[in-house]
Order: structure tokens, then C-alpha cells, then sequence
């Protein structure tokens, strides 16, 4: 399983490197979505600061649709993903493979947006271990959670159009979570390791699912 976890993140990946689509297309609009932001707030300092963190995930959910998106288009012409399925890899190896590219892509995604944030609204980054920690965790929660749902909006041939509308009910409890973390951290206030306890579970539960579902949602796709 871990073995073909490696071979399928390390293909997208590397697809991923050669054709620059997520730092050509996904990275400049998720930066666009903070500078949008940043010039509506742009008489409210205070405003801008308090609301940083909830911006800094909408932007991260922005890209990581298009992220997931991007991930089961390339298997999309010529029946690449029959050869997937004919492959003889674990179902779970390349679930986790799927779910660790488009992780990797998002936390990439998220360093540049935490320079946006502290440039743009002038956010003091305190509590950098806390913020990566839960960055992090919520980051496998998303890429797990749309992993699951992005084969399944493959599998009806709508990804696009039906994708956001089943990911987003799934992921917003991560996003909450996530966004009262980064809030309470960036503000010094307390309740932060509450809602990092949430993160927790949810990747857990997310993972599970989709170790357990792939297999099944890999062959009716």
C-alpha cells in the first residue's frame, strides 16, 4: 500500500512540475481572491486583521477545488484511469497516493498565502508552530475529504459543476476549525488546542473513509 501510495504521488507530482498548472493558474488566483479582499477591507485595518485567518482559508478551499479537480482530470483522455484501475495497485495505496499530491500542492499553496496575509493585512504570524500544526492537519483533512469526492464526481463525469457542491458541506467543519485556530493564535487568544482536537478527528475520519471507500468508488467511477 505505502509503496503505491509513493509511485501515484510521486506521478502526479511530477505531472504537476512539468505542466506549472498550479503555480501558473491555482496560486495566482488564490492570491487574487486576498488581494480582492484586502482592497474591499481596505478603510478597516482592524477588520482586516481580525478577518485574515477566515480569508486565508477561503482562498486555500478556492484552490484546493481546483486542486482536486486538476488531480482526476489527468486521468480523464484515453482511459487512463481504466489502466489505473487495471493496474493491480492497492485501492488504498493510491487513495493515499492521490490525497498526499494534492496535499503537498496545498501546503505549498499555504506558505504563500500566510506572506499574503501578514503583507496584505499586516497580520502578525504568532504562534508559527501552532499555525503549522493546524495547517497541517487541516490540509490532510481537506486533500482526504476531496480525494473521496473528487472520484466520485469523476465517476458521473460532472466534476467540475458537482464537485464543489459535495465537498463543501463535508470540509466546512474543517474550515471552522481550522479558521478558529489561526484566529485565536493570531489574536493571543485562548481555545486554540480546543478546536485543534477537531482537526485531529476529522483527518482521522476523512483518511478512514477513504482507505475503506476508494476501492469500491475507483471501480464505479
Amino acid at each position: 500500500m505505502w509503496r503505491d501510495a509513493l509511485l501515484v504521488a510521486g506521478k502526479d507530482l511530477r505531472i504537476e512540475a512539468r505542466s506549472r498548472v498550479g503555480a501558473q493558474q491555482v496560486a495566482p488566483f488564490a492570491v487574487v481572491v486576498l488581494i480582492i479582499f484586502a482592497f474591499a477591507f481596505d478603510a478597516d485595518h482592524t477588520l482586516m486583521r481580525s478577518a485574515s485567518a477566515g480569508l486565508f482559508w477561503v482562498a486555500v478551499l478556492f484552490a484546493g477545488v481546483l486542486t482536486v479537480q486538476r488531480s482526476f482530470a489527468l486521468e480523464a483522455p484515453d482511459g487512463l484511469r481504466d489502466g489505473l484501475r487495471l493496474s493491480g495497485m492497492d485501492p488504498a495505496g493510491i487513495f493515499l497516493g492521490k490525497a498526499a499530491a494534492v496535499a503537498g500542492q496545498l501546503l505549498v499553496l499555504e506558505v504563500v498565502l500566510a506572506g499574503g496575509i501578514a503583507f496584505l493585512y499586516s497580520a502578525s504570524l504568532r504562534g508559527a508552530g501552532l499555525l503549522v500544526l493546524s495547517a497541517v492537519l487541516a490540509t490532510v483533512g481537506l486533500s482526504a475529504a476531496g480525494t473521496v469526492y473528487g472520484i466520485v464526481a469523476a465517476g458521473l463525469g460532472v466534476r467540475e459543476t458537482l464537485l464543489p457542491l459535495l465537498l463543501l458541506p463535508v470540509v466546512a467543519p474543517v474550515l471552522l476549525a481550522a479558521s478558529k485556530v489561526w484566529s485565536d493564535t493570531l489574536s493571543g487568544a485562548p481555545g486554540a488546542w480546543g478546536w485543534l482536537r477537531i482537526l485531529v478527528i476529522f483527518a482521522v475520519v476523512y483518511i478512514a473513509a477513504g482507505v475503506l471507500a476508494f476501492g469500491a468508488l475507483l471501480e464505479e467511477s
